[in-house]
């Protein structure tokens, strides 16, 4: 099965860096965000923020329990907390007719799913 933790860690990392630049630009550049993503001009600058930090915060929970003294249990949990975050925007984006940012939201479902499955019961940290 050691090319399933492979494929768990290359899905791990993918999010990390996806969440962390979204998460990061949501939080803390909301000027930015506003130019680049036609959405946020359309959502409250606190909801905004939030979406932010908490993909800031499963970004983190995607490795910082495998390199610390953190739970193992958060890995799988942030998985979770992304899949859900990616499942509401799907379904924001799809209402707005917007099916690239569907495809995306998808794509990232399912990787977070990927961790979340593979992490709890197959190849737990």
């Amino acid at each position: 099965m050691d090319w399933l933790n492979t494929g768990l860690w290359a899905a791990q990392v993918v999010l990390t860096a996806v969440f962390l630049m979204a998460g990061f630009q949501k939080a803390f550049q909301y000027d930015r965000a506003k130019q680049t993503l036609a959405w946020v001009k359309d959502v409250p600058r606190g909801l905004v923020t939030f979406i932010g930090a908490a993909e800031l915060l499963g970004a983190l929970g995607m490795v910082l329990p495998a390199v610390t003294a953190l739970p193992s249990w958060l890995t799988p949990l942030a998985a979770v907390g992304l899949g859900l975050i990616m499942l509401l925007a799907a379904g924001f984006h799809a209402r707005r007719g917007e099916g690239q940012a569907v495809a995306l939201n998808a794509v990232l479902l399912l990787l977070a799913a990927f961790v979340a499955y593979g992490r709890w019961f197959v190849s737990p940290l």
